[in-house]
């Protein structure tokens, strides 16, 4: 599967941001730094940069002109970064302001996709504080905060038997949590590149979930791709990736997470809208499967960098 790639781009400084003040802070800064490889063994004069709060000092001093976003999780997946690079003019990888936000905002993503008309389960929000708390459906269900990436804070429960130290342990987080009917079945997920699902892989995590430990310890998953699903439903399941990224106006790459119940109906579950770029990371995954090598995968990514908000005298100036 071919792609193009911007020559141009390999004649200015390009930042990878990575680290950041998240708790998937030690993942952000292996993702950034298989970037920077790739990104100069193709040729490109790549800089890493470490995220803090002198993040715009950072990127005038290394005077960087485009930037490959590797952070995940808040402030660098949730628009916070986004935004400052609007400020700064500087363009960048991934999708803008407000589809990182609502990417990583778990209930107004769910909103978003029940909106569009896609198949999301059963869920509902506790809020820190609240009495005891109801769930308007069965268990088991799954406790997770509303604005955390790679399974951080997620809790599967079979009864009601630990429902509150689950919820606390989301609470942690944020002050809000996501109760979500558990979906038995398969974990598969799409990966979406210049906003088209190039594959659907399964995961098959050695344990009851795809925890974070899972996701970054080796040996602990098993992949299959493509999903082994019947020919009409891997199609459903490609177009229920590309309905999802669509439905939060995402741009460039991402990586849509779904559940396949055992009579064959997909959920979908969440956008990724800065998936992990690991050796462990799903996207690559499905990228090599498709015939595209993690150093084009990168190097795509990084053609799809641009400012998503114009300036007045931009609008002006057509």
């Amino acid at each position: 599967m071919g792609g193009r790639t911007n020559t141009g781009l390999k004649g200015k400084v390009v930042g990878v941001l990575m680290g950041g003040m998240s708790v998937e802070r030690d993942i952000s800064i292996e993702s950034g730094k298989a970037i920077l490889r790739a990104l100069r063994q193709r040729g490109y004069n790549a800089l890493p940069v470490k995220v803090g709060p002198d993040l715009p000092w950072r990127l005038r001093k290394l005077k960087v002109e485009v930037v490959f976003n590797a952070l995940h999780g808040k402030f660098g997946e949730d628009g916070a970064v986004q935004g400052l690079l609007e400020i700064l003019r500087i363009p960048y990888t991934g999708s803008g302001v407000l589809s990182s936000a609502l990417g990583m905002d778990k209930i107004s993503s769910k909103k978003h996709f029940e909106h569009a008309g896609l198949p999301v389960p059963p869920w509902c929000v506790i809020r820190k504080g609240e009495g005891r708390p109801l769930i308007p459906f069965g268990f088991p269900v799954v406790v997770k905060p509303f604005a955390e990436g790679s399974s951080i804070g997620v809790t599967i429960l079979r009864t009601r038997t630990g429902l509150h130290a689950a919820l606390k342990r989301a609470w942690a987080y944020d002050d809000e949590a996501i109760v979500e009917k558990y979906i038995p079945g398969k974990e598969v997920t799409v990966g979406i590149l210049e906003g088209r699902a190039i594959g659907a892989m399964e995961v098959i995590p050695k344990g009851d979930y795809v925890s974070f430990t899972v996701k970054y310890t080796p040996g602990l998953e098993e992949f299959i791709v493509p999903a082994p699903l019947s020919r009409p439903l891997y199609r459903r399941v490609l177009a229920l990736g590309e309905r999802a990224f669509e439905a939060l106006g995402c741009e460039g790459y991402s990586r849509v997470d779904l559940r396949v119940d055992p009579r064959g109906r997909p959920y979908v579950l969440e956008v990724n809208t800065l998936p992990g770029m690991t050796s462990l990371s799903y996207l690559p995954k499905i990228a090599e499967w498709r015939g595209i090598s993690y150093e084009e995968l990168v190097e795509r990514i990084l053609a799809t960098a641009r400012l998503k908000i114009r300036t007045r005298k931009e609008v002006r100036n057509g």
